[in-house]
């Protein structure tokens, strides 16, 4: 070994004694010693709320709608077939975000038609249909070239909202837990008048209606039987006017 070579070796042999030896541990969460790699995958997958960046907030998007009830004028006796055009012109122009339901209000009645009872579904307020929508220009339009339609019910050409009592007597819907009320009977009889029964025991008696109970679809009729006058009740159906 020359000079040159011996001087390399002691200036290394120097460095490697001055320099000073470190040996770092790291502890986890539980205070338990843990590896390079596990305190790196540690500290990965520590990461906080202020970490994740935050969903941007878009100005220009629309609110979400805001639904109220109106009336329509429409022609009468065209109340369902302007409702179903309606719907269907909603659906072409794709603002079925700005509607909810169009209803044609309607009641159940029981009538009597060649001495039968028939319970049918009558219109309850002719010439007029409910919708819920938000009113904008778009659906104003929309509604207002809809054939058939005349305007929207309010004053001075404004529409009118809808109070949550008249919408629910409109729909004539029942409070939760009350049933529903029965049909409607249409007597078409009125106090004062001569009838004669058409069926039951006393088939083919007449008399005098002396009162007409609606809620109960009864007629009480005054009839002769042994010579005295005797109130008899009377399905509204048994009865014809004479």
């Amino acid at each position: 070994m020359n000079a040159s070579e011996e001087h390399d070796d002691l200036d290394r042999d120097s460095t490697e004694a001055d320099s000073p030896t470190f040996e770092v541990t790291e502890y986890g969460r539980d205070g338990g010693q843990i590896d390079g790699g596990s305190a790196h995958e540690e500290l990965v997958g520590e990461t906080t709320a202020a970490d994740t960046p935050a969903t941007p907030i878009d100005p220009d998007a629309d609110p979400a709608p805001v639904l109220s009830w109106y009336v329509l004028k429409v022609q009468s006796s065209r109340e369902d077939t302007i409702r179903d055009s309606l719907e269907r012109r909603v659906k072409m122009q794709a603002l079925q975000a700005y509607f909810g339901r169009i209803v044609v209000p309607t009641e159940k009645i029981t009538e009597i038609r060649n001495n039968k009872k028939k319970t049918i579904e009558r219109k309850t307020y002719p010439g007029y249909i409910m919708v819920e929508m938000e009113l904008n220009e778009k659906t104003w339009f929309t509604v207002r070239e809809t054939s058939g339609v005349g305007d929207f019910v309010g004053a001075h050409g404004t529409p009118n909202k809808m109070t949550p009592t008249d919408v629910a007597q409109m729909l004539n819907e029942q409070q939760e837990g009350v049933a529903a009320e029965a049909p409607k009977v249409v007597i078409n009889v009125e106090r004062g008048d001569r009838v004669k029964i058409t069926e039951g025991t006393f088939e083919n008696f007449e008399g005098t209606v002396e009162e007409v109970i609606e809620t109960r679809g009864l007629v009480k009729v005054m009839l002769i039987i042994f010579n005295r006058p005797t109130p008899v009740d009377f399905e509204a159906w048994q009865v014809e006017r004479l």
